[in-house]
């Protein structure tokens, strides 16, 4: 064996030696290895909190499911006050509005609560429009108003003015008062002081007794 060989053999046996450069290196590893990875892995979790600015993404179109309308709501309530500053409550157990820069609700399940000066009355349908810039509702369909000392009134295709308390209908229309009972092609009718004006075939069944 050449001097050239032994001394590199001499140099390999003291490098594994107990002891030696070798293992101070190993142990050093042992622990210096997975403090990195720890270190590393805790970097990557809060990066993202922690750095500025602004994440940007790129998506397919044909894979991202697209809203057909900007708002929907489930069990919906609007408030306001007419024009007397008497409250009222739109309920809707859904409403959806296609965009901001309409300003239509439709609405589902609708009933309106209106306080008047001898007591509450109710207004409900099954579907709606609500114009949140006139407070009015367009109903498509059977409407039915609730009001005190038995105060009924049923139509459809109407608009009911919330903040005026008035209420027209194209549909026929039938209903209850206190004189008694009333029917005609079609109505306009305040809530507040519940009169009613009848068009095309009216007629009233008064009740004596009532008027007394």
């Amino acid at each position: 064996m050449s001097d050239v060989a032994v001394r590199s053999r001499s140099a390999r046996q003291r490098w594994a030696l107990p002891g030696g450069r070798h293992d101070h290196v190993i142990a050093t590893a042992n622990w210096l290895l997975p403090v990195s990875i720890g270190v590393l892995a805790a970097f990557l979790v809060l990066a993202p909190l922690t750095m500025g600015g602004e994440s940007s993404f790129v998506l397919d179109k044909n894979k991202v499911e697209v809203a057909k309308e900007r708002m929907k709501i489930e069990a919906a309530r609007y408030r306001g006050t007419d024009g007397k500053g008497q409250p009222f409550e739109l309920d809707a157990g859904s409403a959806v509005q296609k965009s901001s820069a309409e300003p239509i609700v439709r609405i589902q399940d609708l009933a309106a609560a209106i306080r008047l000066s001898d007591g509450p009355a109710t207004v409900k349908a099954p579907s709606g429009r609500y114009d949140m810039d006139t407070e009015q509702v367009k109903v498509d369909g059977p409407i039915a108003v609730r009001g005190p000392n038995n105060y009924a009134l049923d139509t459809q295709d109407a608009v009911v003015d919330l903040k005026t308390r008035q209420l027209q209908s194209t549909g026929a229309v039938t209903g209850t008062v206190r004189q008694g009972t009333f029917s005609a092609n079609s109505m306009r009718a305040d809530l507040e002081s519940r009169t009613v004006r009848l068009d095309g075939n009216a007629r009233l069944r008064i009740d004596p007794r009532a008027t007394k």
